[in-house]
C-alpha cells in the first residue's frame, strides 16, 4: 500500500501551501484580534457572555478587531481566559476575564494603550502564524507534546491545524512501507495512555499481521472517571491530531474503516470531531483516496450511553456493535478478534494524538523524553484541594511533588497535603511519604497505585480518607455491568461497611473484612473495574488506617467530614450580640437567640449544612464544628 514518496510529498505541500495562504490574508489587516478559550471549561466558566462583552464594547467604541476562538490551554482555574494581540505589544493573556474586564480592556488596552498589568497571567510569544508559549512559569517544568497546539489553535480550523504542523506526519507514513510505520511506534517506546499501560507498537504490530480482509480501528474516547477531563478537552481544542493519529494507525495495521466511540455526555466534543472529519474529507485527508494515495478511510462519530464500564475495550465493542456493553473473556483478543469478529485496534485519544509528533520527530526523540520504562509525556487533569487545578503534560519520571506543589500550587489557604487519588475511582490514594514517587506506569504501581487515564484528585488535611473511599466505591458499585458476582455483590457488601463505618456504627471486625473481601473481588473479577475497584479501599486501609480506627473505636471522624459524626456549635464568648447572619444562612431554622442574646445551635434540627461556617463574620469566626457530636456544648433553648 505505500504510495510514491514524492507524490504524497507534493500534494501535501500544495495543501500546506493554501492553508498558509489563507492563513496570510486572514492575519494581513494590522487589527487587534482577540482569542477567547471555548472549550467546556472555558463555558462553563462563562466564556460565552465574555464573548459578547468584548463584541459590544467593540462596536459601542468603534474599534475595529477580529475575534476568534480556540480551545483549552490547560488554565482550567483562570478560565474565561483572553489572549489580545494589540499591534505594538506582544500577546498578552489575562484570567478570569468577566463581561466587565473585557469592557475595560477594550477602553483600557485597544483605546488608550494600557494593558492592565492587574489582570495579565502571562505572556505569549509572537512565532509566525501561530502564537507559542513564552511567560507562564508554570510551562517551564512540563513538556507539551500532545497539547502543544491546545490553546492556541482553532479547533475547528484545518488551515489553522496545518500551518501548526498538522497532517505532515500522515503524508510521511503514507510514503513508508507500513511495516516502517509500525517499526517507529515499537521503537518509540509509547504505551497506552487509557489506562493499561501495554505497548502501542506490540497491539498495532499483532493487528498488522492479522490475516483478514477486513480490520477496524477505533478510538476509545469513553471518559468516565471523576474530575478526570484530559480526552473530552483534546477532543474540543485539537480534534485533528487525533484524527491523524487515527489515520496513521489505520494505515499501518490495514484498516479502512475508523470510528471514534465518545460519550454523548460530551456534545462540544462530539460536534468538534464531526466538524473535523467533514474538513478532513472535503480536503482529501479522509475518503477513497487518502492525500491522493490508494489508502481508503472512512471515519465516523460513535456515541455511548455513558456507560463507564464502556472504557474496557471488549465492553466498548459490544456497545459498538449494539449490544449491552460488557467485557468480554480474552483471549482472543481485539487485534485477533473484535469488532463484528474482525481484527480491531483500539487506542486512547492521548495515545493516538502522540502518534503524529513520534512520526513526525522521530522515534529516538520520544523516547528521549521521561523515564526508560516509560518513555514520552503523561497528561494528568490535576482537581481537589490545588491552588491551580487544570491540564497538565509532564514528562513520565516527573515526582508527584513536582506535579501537584510546584506546577500546580499544593493546597490552597495553607492547608497540610493528605493524600493523592491516581488512577481514577480505581486508582490508589498515596500520602505524603509517596510525594517523591515518580509519576510512570510501573513506579506508581509500586506505590499501590495507578496512572491509569490521567485522573487526579488531591486532598487536604480537610478530607477524611473513610468517606473519600465510600465516594470512589459508590461510583464503581453503580458503574459495575453485574456479569461478574464478586464484583456485583461484593462491591455492594464493601459499600455497605464503609456507610456503617461513616455513621459510626462500625465492628472491629469490618477492618478485617474489608481486607479480605477487596482481595477476593480482585482475584474474582472478570475486568479492569472489578479488579481495580478495591484499591482505595486497600491503600487508605494501609496508610490511613488510624482514621478507620478512630470511626470504630471512638466514634470520632479526624478530618470532621463526617456528617453523622460531627457537629456544629456557636462559640458564645465569641459570639456578637445582635448579629444574626449564621439565623438567616441555616435552611432548617437550627439557630436560635439564647437568653444572652447571642446565637445557639439545635442539635436536634442541624443537618451539618455548613452554611453558617460561611455566613458568620471572619472577625468573630464564632461557628465551631466538633467531632464527636457529644463534644458540642449543649445549651437549652429559651423556653426549657
Amino acid at each position: 500500500m505505500k504510495a510514491d514518496q514524492e507524490s504524497v510529498g507534493f500534494r501535501f505541500t500544495r495543501l500546506e501551501a493554501q492553508c498558509r495562504k489563507r492563513l496570510e490574508e486572514r492575519a494581513a489587516s494590522p487589527i487587534p484580534v482577540i482569542t477567547i478559550g471555548m472549550a467546556t471549561c472555558g463555558l462553563a466558566a462563562g466564556a460565552r457572555e465574555t464573548r459578547a462583552a468584548f463584541e459590544t464594547a467593540l462596536a459601542e467604541r468603534g474599534i475595529e478587531a477580529r475575534i476568534e476562538t480556540v480551545g483549552c490551554l490547560g488554565h482550567c482555574y483562570a478560565e474565561p481566559l483572553v489572549i489580545i494581540e494589540n499591534p505594538g505589544f506582544p500577546p498578552i493573556a489575562y484570567h478570569e476575564v468577566s463581561p466587565g474586564k473585557a469592557k475595560a480592556l477594550v477602553r483600557a488596552f485597544l483605546e488608550e494603550g494600557d494593558p492592565l498589568f492587574e489582570f495579565i497571567l502571562g505572556a505569549m510569544e509572537e512565532n509566525d502564524l501561530i502564537p507559542a508559549v513564552l511567560d507562564f512559569p508554570r510551562f517551564q517544568l512540563e513538556k507539551r507534546v500532545v497539547l502543544e497546539s491546545c490553546g492556541r489553535i482553532d479547533p475547528g480550523d484545518l488551515d489553522a491545524y496545518v500551518v501548526a504542523g498538522g497532517y505532515g506526519a500522515l503524508a510521511r507514513s503514507l510514503s513508508m512501507p507500513p511495516e516502517e510505520v509500525i517499526r517507529a511506534v515499537l521503537e518509540s517506546g509509547i504505551r497506552g495512555r487509557g489506562g493499561a499501560g501495554f505497548p502501542t507498537g506490540l497491539k498495532w504490530q499483532s493487528a498488522g499481521i492479522a490475516d483478514d480482509a477486513a480490520k477496524y480501528v477505533i478510538c476509545n474516547a469513553d471518559e468516565g472517571d471523576p474530575g478526570a477531563y484530559m480526552d473530552r478537552t483534546i477532543l474540543e481544542s485539537n480534534p485533528h491530531q487525533v484524527l491523524e493519529g487515527l489515520a496513521i494507525c489505520a494505515y499501518a495495521v490495514g484498516a479502512s474503516r475508523a470510528f471514534i466511540y465518545v460519550r454523548a455526555e460530551y456534545p462540544l466534543a462530539v460536534t468538534t470531531m464531526e466538524t473535523a472529519i467533514d474538513q478532513a474529507k472535503d480536503r482529501g485527508i479522509l475518503g477513497d483516496s487518502v492525500l491522493g494515495t490508494p489508502f481508503q478511510l472512512e471515519a465516523s462519530i460513535f456515541q455511548g450511553s455513558g456507560a463507564f464500564v464502556c472504557g474496557e475495550e471488549t465492553a466498548l465493542i459490544q456497545s459498538l456493535e449494539g449490544r449491552r456493553g460488557m467485557p468480554q473473556h480474552r483471549p482472543p483478543y481485539p487485534v485477533q478478534r473484535g469488532l463484528w469478529g474482525r481484527p480491531t485496534v483500539i487506542n486512547n485519544v492521548k495515545t493516538l494524538a502522540a502518534v503524529p509528533p513520534i512520526l513526525k520527530k522521530g522515534p529516538e526523540w520520544y523516547r528521549s523524553i521521561g523515564s526508560t520504562r516509560s518513555p514520552g509525556t503523561a497528561i494528568f487533569s490535576v482537581v481537589g484541594k490545588v491552588v491551580h487545578p487544570g491540564l497538565v503534560e509532564i514528562p513520565t519520571g516527573t515526582s508527584l511533588r513536582t506535579l501537584i506543589f510546584d506546577i500546580c500550587g499544593g493546597p490552597p489557604r495553607r492547608k497540610a497535603f493528605k493524600a493523592v487519588q491516581i488512577g481514577g475511582p480505581s486508582g490508589g490514594c498515596l500520602p505524603e511519604s509517596f510525594l517523591d514517587t515518580p509519576v510512570d506506569f510501573d513506579s506508581l504501581v509500586e506505590a499501590g497505585a495507578m496512572m491509569g487515564s490521567g485522573g487526579m484528585v488531591v486532598m487536604d488535611e480537610d478530607s477524611c480518607m473513610v468517606n473519600v473511599a465510600r465516594y470512589f466505591l459508590e461510583f464503581t458499585q453503580k458503574e459495575s455491568c453485574g456479569k461478574c458476582t464478586f464484583c456485583r455483590i461484593g462491591t455492594r457488601h464493601l459499600l455497605d461497611i464503609l456507610d456503617r463505618i461513616t455513621r459510626g456504627e462500625g465492628r472491629e471486625e469490618d477492618l478485617e473484612m474489608l481486607e479480605s473481601l477487596s482481595r477476593d473481588i480482585k482475584e474474582g473479577s472478570l475486568c479492569g473495574l472489578g479488579k481495580t475497584a478495591p484499591n482505595p479501599i486497600l491503600t487508605s486501609l494501609r496508610y490511613f488506617r488510624d482514621e478507620y480506627e478512630a470511626h470504630i473505636r471512638e466514634k470520632r471522624c479526624p478530618a470532621l467530614m463526617c456528617r453523622a459524626l460531627t457537629a456544629f456549635y456557636i462559640d458564645l464568648e465569641r459570639c456578637a450580640r445582635g448579629c444574626d447572619a449564621c439565623v438567616g444562612s441555616c435552611p432548617v431554622e437550627a439557630i436560635f437567640t439564647t437568653r444572652g442574646r447571642k446565637k445557639a445551635v439545635d442539635q436536634d434540627r442541624c443537618v451539618q449544612c455548613g452554611e453558617c461556617v460561611t455566613a458568620c463574620p471572619a472577625e468573630y469566626d464564632a461557628v465551631r464544628k466538633v467531632s464527636p457530636p457529644e463534644m458540642a456544648p449543649i445549651i437549652q433553648r429559651p423556653e426549657e
